[in-house]
This record gives structure tokens, sequence and C-alpha cells, in this order.
């Protein structure tokens, strides 16, 4: 078979809309497929926003979410807003804060996670359905990439401060369904890009406000063209017909 060679900064660029629309449509089908009614039997939204954000580590034994990974998933919103809402979720009883401003859940937050996850797995289920080899490549090559960025965060010295290190590797207990292992492995991947997208407009000069407001052209592409190259390292994984492989799945699932 002729392929053609993708080199891993091409194939990140090329992979992140993919992996942000097979992402937000398991996503958006929990919210509709029982999360939005589960998260209101715990206090609704005000309750349970972050825990759903922070689920692939919170969910966890022990699990916390330190404050500088914190600051990095959060980094687009006004922290003083992020502050207040934490606040009303250690209220209610979902998180925990400790005098460092570690993050973890409280036994009922860990109940919440708990349930979120069978959401998931059902939703996830019935999304994908038909697609189980394409689900189970998927899940395998995107445990290759998580497992590599890992190491090269840690030989790069780079995981204090990074969304992706706060997050990974997600937490996946024994028995962990194909489709919640697929959507949680995206999220955790979306991240490594956040931090490599951040690291790209903080060298070019910019902060969170100010890329967010910057308009497509010239400048923007050109922070797009390097958020891929600090993007593409953990993609040297897979051989280029993987690389290929893992666009024609995405694609090919619905959502």
């Amino acid at each position: 078979m002729n392929t053609v060679e993708l080199a891993p900064h091409r194939i990140a660029g090329l992979l992140a809309p993919a992996v942000d629309r097979t992402f937000r449509a398991g996503m958006l089908a929990g919210r509709d497929g029982g999360g939005a009614e589960l998260s209101q039997r715990y206090g609704g939204i005000t309750a349970t926003g972050f825990l759903v954000d922070l689920r692939t580590r919170l969910a966890a034994p022990g699990g916390t979410v330190d404050g500088p990974g914190f600051a990095a998933i959060t980094r687009y919103q006004d922290p003083v807003a992020c502050r207040r809402t934490v606040d009303k979720q250690v209220a209610h009883g979902m998180i925990y804060r400790g005098p460092d401003g570690a993050l973890s859940a409280t036994e009922r937050g860990a109940a919440f996670l708990a349930e979120l996850y069978q959401v998931h797995a059902e939703v996830t289920e019935e999304l994908w359905a038909g697609h189980d080899d394409r689900v189970a490549r998927l899940v395998a090559m995107l445990g290759r990439l998580l497992s590599y960025a890992l190491v090269l965060a840690d030989e790069e010295g780079g995981r204090g401060g990074s969304a992706f290190a706060a997050l990974a590797p997600p937490y996946e207990p024994d028995g962990t369904p194909s489709g919640v292992l697929l959507l949680n492995r995206l999220g955790t991947l979306r991240h490594h890009r956040a931090d490599a997208h951040a690291a790209a407009w903080s060298a070019a000069g910019h902060t969170a406000s100010s890329i967010a407001a910057l308009p497509t052209g010239p400048e923007r592409l050109a922070i797009e063209l390097e958020t891929d190259r600090r993007a593409a390292g953990p993609y040297a994984v897979l051989s280029a017909e993987e690389r290929l492989t893992m666009l024609a799945d995405l694609a090919a699932l619905p959502g």
C-alpha cells in the first residue's frame, strides 16, 4: 500500500481538529445522555463543573490537581471567577482544597465521578457502536502517544505548571470500557496541544487575552505552525502508516 509521508509536525496540525471533533462529540453525548441529569442530582453545574473538567485525575483515589496545574488548565478564564467557582464547589462538599491550593474530590465528589464514568461508558458505546476496531486502534495509539509525551516532558523538565501533566495519565480503573478510554485519552491529548499552543503564543509575546483577540492572519498562522512544531514530539512514536490510520479512524467515527 502506498502511503503519504506525514512528518510529526504535519500530523499534529491535521489531527488537532479531528481530535477536538471526536472529543466534543463524546462529551456532548455524555451531557445529553444523562450527564446533565446526573449533575442536577449533585447540585447542578455550580457544584460539579470543575469535577467534570478534572475527572481524569480527581476520579483516581488520592488524585489531586495542584495550583499551577489548575492555573494552566484554566488559563483562558478569569482567575478570580475560577476561584469563586471552586469556593462554591467546596461549599457543596464536592471538592476539597488544601492549604497549598491543591484540589481533590471529596467522598461525594468521587461518587459523582464514578457515576459520570458510567454515563460516559453508556453513551460512547452507543455513539461509536459498530466501530469497535477503530476505537480499539485509537485507544492503543493514544496510549502510546500519551506515554511518550510524559517521557518527553520528564526529559525536558517541563511538567511543572502544565495542563497535560496535571491530568496525565488519565485514570483508567480495571474494566474501563474502550469508549471511555478513547474519550479521556483524547481529552488528555488536547491538553498536551493546549500547552504547546500556550508556549507558542507566549514566545510570540502574547497573553491569554491577547491571543484570544488575535484575528486570522499571518501572525496567527505563524503561532499555529509553531504550536504544531511544539506538539509534534509524541507523534514520533507512531509510524507514518499509523499516523494516517489515526487520522482516518478519527474521521470515520460518528459525532
